[in-house]
């Protein structure tokens, strides 16, 4: 999920309510150390020796959020024309807030500024399809934020299924009134049965209130979305990363560096959102490798390779079924099961025609990305980008995210294929050691129940 640009005037972004406070931070890169040197989640996935094999071409990510930059110098040529549903100034292009583009880098960025200053993401061939989002400042106290995040998400989730996007990213969340289904809507829920029935992949994230209220957020916790949570650098959750029955996978989501606008156009931050970038990089290395997989394939692999599922597959409420790894999915995949059938038992067809097996165009492999790196323990963070000003100035930002768990009820755990050891080692005890707070509310004083943005 997202979280708020930091620049000197503070504003709140996408739609959506209650929030989580995550603080991004924009600095000028150490003199020995090259941006890619801190981005160490790249170096614990093994990213270099994957873009060997795939870096993700010929296959388009849609990113649902604020919008995505494409001037920021290690996007270029990797974003293409979307829609835009905000009114405000701009479109799909233009990101007022940063987080969608800090998303879009952490997936797609080629490290075109260059070996000192350039960024990558995990996928650097994957192209980008940005859908910018209705920001909460527009209507400002004359709308409900939370029915029209539910109504704008449905629509930009279906706009994104009508596309050539192969995979959805959305780091943005809202919750539910209390005692109300304003964003876990029938209309939410048709959108997603819509784009899997068109064979589409959809990764959200969980949120970043995992250590207080916990509270359930959507779209991730929407049934057929991949709900996914943080991991540091140990590979141990997050301390606020979202907990439940609604997480699915997990992937790195502590001190994520990545390109963002304005400034440095380096930011680093922390959250869940971060995760979901990761997540549907990891999709896009292992769809381009297997063109012809169905999107049941395609997440079937991606969850029998994840940490943990060595003895068959199986899952907990704080990392799910286990953090991805795309690098094993890559080499050792397994039997990607049948094409028609979804892997998670949280949904079904039913009357939908599944996606059957359609062969593309084999991925054009693009020139390798040039990069020198070595491992640091900087972090790289996932998902309010805010561009900070050149000096040491650290400027704080607050986003403001709606987290929601979703409702699974009886998770199968059929064996499957298993991979070789995890990264990161064990699975985490469950239940995790940070309980939540019980009857929390997460607005902060100066919210309401409908002016917030959905970031995390």
């Amino acid at each position: 999920m997202r979280t708020s640009r930091r620049h000197s005037r503070l504003r709140y972004t996408l739609t959506a309510a209650v929030g989580l406070m995550l603080a991004c931070i924009a600095t000028v890169p150490a003199h020995a150390e090259t941006v890619r040197d801190r981005q160490w989640h790249l170096d614990a996935m093994h990213a270099e020796d994957m873009w060997k094999t795939s870096t993700g071409s010929g296959i388009t990510v849609a990113v649902i959020d604020s919008g995505v930059d494409k001037n920021v110098a290690d996007l270029h040529g990797q974003v293409l024309d979307g829609m835009d549903y905000s009114s405000l100034e701009g479109d799909e292009h233009t990101d007022q807030e940063g987080h969608g583009t800090g998303i879009a880098a952490l997936i797609a960025a080629t490290g075109a500024r260059g070996k000192t200053a350039g960024s990558y993401g995990l996928a650097p061939g994957a192209k980008l399809l940005p859908i910018r989002m209705p920001y909460s400042t527009e209507d400002y106290g004359q709308v409900n934020t939370r029915v029209r995040f539910s109504k704008y998400m449905s629509k930009a989730i279906r706009f994104a299924a009508d596309s050539d996007a192969r995979i959805i990213n959305v780091s943005m969340a809202n919750t539910n009134t209390p005692g109300k289904k304003d964003v876990d809507t029938p209309e939410l829920t048709a959108a997603v049965r819509y784009a899997l029935g068109k064979g589409k992949l959809i990764f959200a994230a969980v949120g970043n209130k995992g250590d207080t209220a916990n509270f359930v957020e959507y779209p991730a916790a929407t049934p057929g979305v991949v709900g996914v949570a943080g991991v540091d650098e140990k590979a141990k959750p997050v301390k606020n990363s979202q907990w439940g029955p609604q997480v699915d996978l997990a992937a790195p989501g502590d001190e994520i560096v990545g390109a963002c606008p304005g400034g440095t156009q380096i930011c680093t931050g922390t959250g869940t959102s971060a995760s979901t970038a990761l997540a549907s990089a990891s999709a896009a290395l292992i769809w381009s490798q297997h063109p012809d997989w169905t999107n049941n394939q395609v997440l079937r692999v991606l969850l029998q390779t994840a940490s943990g599922n060595e003895k068959g597959l199986s899952r907990d409420d704080v990392i799910g079924f286990g953090v991805v790894r795309p690098r094993i999915a890559l080499a050792e995949p397994g039997d990607p099961g049948p094409a028609n059938e979804y892997p998670l038992p949280d949904f079904t067809y039913e009357e939908l025609k599944p996606p059957s097996p359609q062969r593309s165009k084999p991925a054009e492999g693009p020139a390798q990305p040039k990069t020198t790196a070595s491992v640091s323990d900087d972090s790289n963070a996932l998902v309010v980008w805010i561009a900070a000003g050149i000096g040491a100035a650290v400027l704080l930002g607050a986003a403001i995210a709606v987290l929601v768990v979703r409702n699974r009820h009886g998770r199968a755990t059929p064996a499957l294929p298993t991979p070789p050891p995890p990264y990161g080692g064990q699975r985490p005890p469950y239940p995790p050691a940070f309980k939540p707070h019980q009857g929390v509310d997460l607005r902060p004083p100066h919210s309401t129940d409908h002016n917030h943005n959905g970031k995390a």
